[in-house]
């Protein structure tokens, strides 16, 4: 009998406990409190990301127009080098044997054309006093323009031959550093249809450029003369700073080996100023471009814009004073919600920028919550920098007091 009267009397407790806490937690969850921030400055920027090169502002590849044998290297790789300095030779046996042999035919010509130019001017003068026949006549004619025509050709074969002697001395175009050096001595080369490649030289790799690939969804944000920041695989921990320099109207077509889709890309050209020396030819960058930048600007949560005191986000008794205005914020003082007109400016979905309307230091509701709490969450700094608004809030940034 004593064990069933203790057993009700548990039984019973424990159904008023949870009687009491779920008709309390249903009475909390019903409660709303209103998340606000004081109207501060921030820096705004909204941007857009790239992959791109490293590369030298100038870079000139040095080739050769005459096949052969290279018979000396003077550079290596990062050698430095300057404009006319010999830098490479090929053997000249072949070469020279061609320049003889053009000014043999040159010498041969020349006679035979100066021997033709002297008879025709006889006969022409001997035909003038009826001494030759016309056949005579138009037989030193022919002879000698030939001769001419002959004479002419080989003096251009020979000009040739001498020009690629010349091209056997291989020089700097320009001053700067070896960046490659794609021949060793002995090596035979051919000038076919193509000119081989025998160094690559970079003029100055102080001054870098990035070659990215922008997106064709973010091409029409970018503009010459945006800000740019940039890291690169071997600095992790640096960041580089850069400008946007032209915007090429190419596109390039990619396309996914996991899709089918095709990938347009254009060539955003980005200045790479590089005093130390760390950036290096080829390296990998990793681009932001800010399309939208402003600094230290009065500016607002963007999501203050789109609280609206309606129910059931406010109670049916509220005092609600609103205005006119497309854009506006709102203020909460004991009972009564006060609309604010406001123009704003730019936006980067997580702050909006205010042009007038507000003052520093204003409070104003960032957002309604459906919580557990009858308090109202004050931040009372703005802060300057930027978050993603599923980023959780650092410690001691917001306070509360009571309503």
């Amino acid at each position: 009998m004593k064990k069933g009267i203790i057993i009700a009397i548990i039984v019973i407790i424990v159904v008023a406990v949870g009687a009491y806490l779920y008709f309390d937690n249903t009475g909390k969850k019903n409660q709303i409190s209103y998340a606000t921030v004081s109207v501060g400055r921030s820096d705004i920027s909204k941007s857009v990301t790239a992959t791109g090169t490293i590369e030298p502002v100038t870079e000139v590849e040095v080739g050769t127009q005459v096949s052969g044998i290279i018979a000396k290297i003077y550079v290596d790789y990062n050698s430095v080098v300057k404009e006319g300095q010999l830098i490479a030779e090929m053997d000249k046996v072949t070469l020279e044997s061609d320049l003889e042999s053009a000014k043999a035919t040159y010498d041969g010509n020349l006679a035979e054309y100066e021997y033709q130019r002297k008879n025709f001017i006889r006969n022409k003068k001997l035909y003038k006093q009826a001494l030759i026949s016309e056949q005579e006549y138009d037989d030193s004619e022919y002879n000698y323009k030939k001769s001419k025509s002959a004479f002419e050709n080989s003096k251009a074969s020979l000009a040739k031959a001498e020009r690629n002697l010349s091209y056997a001395i291989i020089t700097s175009p320009i001053d700067g550093i070896v960046t490659s050096r794609d021949v060793e001595e002995g090596q035979t080369v051919a000038s076919g249809y193509s000119t081989p490649t025998l160094f690559n030289i970079a003029a100055d790799l102080t001054q870098m450029e990035v070659v990215a690939d922008v997106d064709e969804a973010d091409i029409g944000g970018v503009e010459e003369g945006q800000r740019v920041s940039f890291t690169v695989d071997a600095y992790p921990n640096d960041v580089f700073e850069g400008q946007v320099l032209q915007i090429r109207l190419g596109s390039t077509n990619s396309s996914s080996t996991s899709t089918s889709e095709t990938v347009v890309t254009y060539e955003v050209i980005i200045s790479a100023p590089n005093p130390d020396l760390k950036l290096k030819p080829r390296l990998t960058a990793n681009v932001t471009i800010y399309t939208l930048d402003k600094h230290d600007v009065l500016s607002v949560p963007a999501k203050a814009l789109r609280f609206t005191p309606e129910y059931p986000l406010v109670d049916k008794n509220a005092i609600i004073e609103d205005c006119e205005g497309t854009a506006k914020v709102w203020s909460y003082v004991g009972n009564t919600f006060t609309a604010h007109p406001v123009n704003v400016g730019i936006s980067n979905g997580i702050m909006t920028e205010i042009l007038d309307g507000l003052e520093e230091g204003e409070v104003i509701i960032e957002e309604a919550i459906f919580g557990t709490s009858s308090t109202v969450t004050t931040t009372e700094d703005n802060d300057n920098t930027e978050r993603s608004p599923f980023m959780p809030t650092p410690p001691g940034r917001n306070k509360k007091k009571s309503k």
